[in-house]
């Protein structure tokens, strides 16, 4: 058993600058290049008690949350990751999102049993929602659960997509819904329709399908798909209330993750833009410094941003720190395109030549700013500001 190590607030991020600069950036080529899981990252967290994030002090964690005044802390350390490594902040997201979940709807017993796997034993949690109802070419059939309910528990049948740290994870908190397919984000009928269970990924009815995952970035999010033939999930492993993840809004407390994450990824390519120019001596080349001055201005405005909702959050403003949340999200990802657009431009054609890692970021930013359509995001942000119906969590049009 992993002795707690007392962390002071000043001390999680110097400790996890210190360790994302000297082992998660060295690793980011080997992930990308096998599309493997960043297990050695996690244990990482794991060895120097970073890999609880938001779970409450009581148990052991950081104790970090919307509710908690102290949700920029947990962004600054997505940043972090991200800089090193935006598959693994992908994988880092998802499990503190599982884990706040836990902390704020698990009831004291689920606490105890799940947190103590994850602070003593170094367990990975995720999130599975996604269900997309609409066949791609090529595609046979359509993606998607069943849940048949029996006298002790539900029967999950089907299969996920997009189920980021599928072959890294512990445990997964699956949302799926009673009356038909589509997890949270596609479902049809009342929210009370969407329960979460949590789901021990060792059952050996749970299948992962690596084939599926062969895309251009955000390779070592390994996010498969996942396959479940008749899993069985206990009542007692049922999060919260009936509908309780839609009523709540939870989605609105992560979407400025997202944003984080993005400024991550733009900030390492910032950073790499700025040693090449030096070593190549373009120091005094004018449009060299007007590339630089714009990227230093975009991720400037990114943390003036993620400040500003943060606050809102502190201040328990919840619906104005909902709504103000999607245009951080929308308005980061605009931020973080350009700033790698600049630095690409700065740099020339060699940077796109791996093993440069502007490369990667290119690649990574791409796929991963595409997890939302930002032109429905845009829409939602209008729609709010004009009083027409909206969803500010999944931004589907009504």
């Amino acid at each position: 058993m992993r002795q707690k190590l007392k962390i002071k607030p000043i001390d999680q991020f110097s400790l996890l600058k210190k360790l994302t600069r000297e082992e998660f950036a060295p690793r980011a080529k080997q992930y990308d290049a096998t599309y493997s899981f960043p297990k050695e990252n996690f244990e990482a967290l794991f060895r120097l008690g970073l890999n609880a994030p938001t779970v409450s002090v009581e148990f052991g964690g950081l104790g970090l949350g919307n509710n908690k005044e102290n949700i920029r802390d947990l962004w600054t350390m997505t940043t972090e990751i991200a800089k090193a490594d935006m598959a693994t902040a992908r994988c880092w997201e998802g499990h503190a999102n599982a884990l706040m979940l836990l902390d704020n709807l698990g009831t004291y017993i689920q606490k105890e049993k799940w947190f103590a796997g994850v602070v003593n034993k170094g367990d990975i949690w995720t999130v599975w929602s996604g269900e997309p109802l609409l066949k791609i070419p090529g595609q046979t059939a359509k993606i998607g659960t069943t849940i048949t309910t029996t006298n002790t528990g539900y029967i999950i049948n089907g299969s996920k997509v997009f189920c980021s740290s599928a072959s890294g994870a512990t445990w997964a908190n699956l949302l799926v819904n009673l009356e038909g397919s589509g997890g949270a984000r596609h479902a049809d009928g009342s929210p009370e329709s969407v329960i979460m269970l949590a789901c021990d990924l060792s059952d050996s009815s749970v299948t992962f399908d690596d084939s599926w995952w062969k895309p251009m970035g955000m390779r070592g999010s390994v996010s498969y798909k996942v396959n479940f033939n008749n899993t069985f999930i206990p009542f007692e492993n049922q999060i919260g209330a009936p509908g309780q993840f839609l009523l709540d809004e939870w989605q609105t407390r992560w979407i400025p993750q997202y944003a984080a994450t993005f400024l991550g990824g733009a900030e390492a390519a910032y950073e790499y833009a700025l040693s090449h120019i030096e070593k190549q001596q373009r120091q005094h080349d004018p449009f060299i410094q007007h590339r630089v001055g714009k990227m230093a201005l975009n991720i400037q405005s990114a943390y003036m941003w993620l400040d500003q909702v943060a606050r809102l959050w502190d201040e328990n403003k919840i619906n104005e720190a909902q709504s103000l949340g999607n245009m951080v999200r929308y308005q980061v990802e605009q931020l973080a395109c350009q700033t790698v657009e600049h630095a690409i431009h700065a740099c020339g054609a060699r940077s796109l030549i791996q093993p440069s890692p502007l490369e990667r970021i290119s690649r990574d930013l791409t796929l991963y700013t595409r997890h939302d359509n930002d032109d429905q995001l845009l829409a939602t942000i209008g729609k709010s500001i004009l009083g027409e119906s909206h969803d500010r969590s999944f931004f589907k049009t009504k």
